[in-house]
């Protein structure tokens, strides 16, 4: 049966892939992003073979998930993934304060706000699913990203006791945690990991990004939009505070 699914940070990258591939399988996508323009233009790529809606929606704002929670409140959300992210690489000691803090209040706390707004409908109509878009540093750590290490391993406690919180009623809330995947935010990365160890950017891709992945290879959006699939289902009622972990073998080691 098809769902509403917002996802917020749906203006680019994992975001984007998982809106995409989702709409083909017959889902109404609410694409969400504080900018809209990027928004709008994963409306763009979807197109009309698929139902879609587009909304401006800052995470770290109340206000502004407020107007969104009102606007959707005839059609309400079946599935929530808390995708919007934002990534700082520096050392701790260069790590500016409100950067950190930013970083933190988006990928934590707005995970944490948008989840509030969204559980009252699920409960009403006695059916959720909130998917959460860790990493796999939210399981283990590298160096110059303090901020988004310490808020995606807090993500994973978060889950945690919201599955108990909901268990209750079929509402699950997990976290699928991916290796790297190829988006502008890696890209990004890529470059100033380059500079930071003074390599070049196809020698961070080798030795460190797919280095601790013995498959070798980039995570794709579709495996992660085809595993939120599969979450959604009634046969995912008992998969719940999990870990969903897609990292190529990196953590078996």
């Amino acid at each position: 049966m098809p769902k509403t699914i917002l996802i917020t940070g749906a203006g680019s990258g994992i975001g984007r892939g998982m809106a995409s591939h989702l709409a083909t399988l017959g889902h109404r996508v609410v694409i969400s992003d504080r900018d809209y323009e990027t928004a709008l233009e994963t409306s763009h790529l979807i197109g009309d073979h698929a139902t879609h809606d587009v909304f401006q929606l800052d995470v770290s704002c109340e206000e502004s998930i407020s107007a969104l929670s009102t606007r959707l409140s005839d059609d309400p959300v079946d599935v929530l993934i808390n995708n919007a992210g934002i990534q700082h690489v520096a050392k701790l000691e260069e790590f500016p304060q409100p950067t950190w803090d930013t970083v933190v209040d988006v990928l934590l706390n707005g995970v944490a706000r948008v989840t509030r707004a969204c559980l009252p409908a699920m409960r009403e109509n006695g059916y959720g699913r909130i998917i959460n878009i860790g990493s796999i540093h939210s399981l283990v750590a590298s160096p110059y990203k303090s901020a988004y290490v310490a808020a995606k391993h807090g993500l994973l406690g978060f889950s945690k006791t919201m599955a108990l919180e909901t268990c209750d009623i079929d509402v699950t809330i997990n976290t699928i945690c991916p290796g790297y995947v190829l988006t502008p935010l890696v890209e990004k990365q890529i470059k100033e990991q380059a500079i930071l160890h003074g390599i070049s950017e196809d020698d961070v891709i080798e030795q460190i990004m797919l280095a601790p992945m013995p498959k070798g290879v980039f995570v794709t959006t579709p495996e992660m939009a085809e595993t939120a699939a599969f979450l959604m289902t009634a046969h995912a009622r008992n998969i719940t505070g999990q870990e969903i972990v897609m990292d190529g073998g990196w953590t078996v080691r």
